[in-house]
């Protein structure tokens, strides 16, 4: 089941429209990637949470530790994939941001439940799961073999012209939305979700498309002003 969990009046104001537009989405709203006829997929499921602070709607987002084997360093949802125990993809969502973030499972109320989506470099067929933190529990790095942080981004940051960009691989032909905000820096499956996120929500703005940036060299500039930037604080 897709769609509404919730009757969107009963969400605040800011999250309204997203909730009411999920009933009309595919997965060609955010992919053009199929799930291949000749094998299985691995189901998982993300917890898109968003929260309203003093700085407006943020989302809640961690980067994955760079010892990791699969996607190290990047930063994504907290999700993973599905156990013998959940009881489906929001018990899967809700349980993995448990894990990774220490969220507080009985302050999230699930919204919406977007379509599945497939992701080839990991062969996971990715549910998004919509939530409202209706009472914000602190958050961090529950395990640091896993996650490195965990950070609450503010939407308005996220839509930033100036925080947006597109991402290439050479010789891949692969080409996507980046994000570079409070030293994150978000591309792949997590930025390509976030930005068709946006304009649902009506948050979105104009941005350069045109601003196309090789990945490696981009990321190792990322790399180097955090760096600079830990330098000058003296840590």
């Amino acid at each position: 089941m897709t769609g509404p969990l919730v009757h969107p009046d009963e969400t605040p104001g800011w999250l309204r429209g997203l909730v009411e537009v999920s009933a009309d989405l595919d997965a060609a709203t955010f992919t053009r990637f199929s799930p291949p006829r000749d094998r299985p997929t691995k189901d998982a499921s993300v917890l898109v949470l968003f929260g309203d602070d003093h700085h407006g709607p943020d989302v809640l987002l961690l980067r994955r530790a760079d010892t990791l084997d699969s996607h190290a360093g990047q930063v994504a949802f907290p999700g993973g994939g599905s156990e013998a125990g959940d009881a489906g993809p929001i018990d899967t969502a809700l349980r993995e941001a448990q894990e990774e973030t220490g969220v507080d499972p009985s302050g999230v109320r699930p919204v919406a439940v977007l379509p599945e989506l497939y992701v080839p470099v990991s062969g996971f067929a990715v549910t998004p799961v919509l939530a409202h933190w209706q009472r914000p529990s602190p958050v961090r790095a529950v395990d640091p073999g896993e996650t490195a942080a965990v950070a609450r981004v503010p939407v308005a940051e996220l839509a930033d012209p100036a925080n947006r960009f597109q991402v290439h691989k050479r010789g891949s032909g692969w080409k996507g939305p980046a994000f570079e905000v409070d030293g994150l820096f978000v591309w792949g499956f997590t930025a390509g979700l976030l930005s068709v996120l946006l304009d649902l929500g009506g948050w979105g703005r104009d941005w350069d498309t045109s601003d196309v940036r090789d990945l490696d060299v981009a990321l190792a500039e990322h790399e180097a002003r955090v760096r600079r930037a830990v330098f000058g604080r003296g840590e």
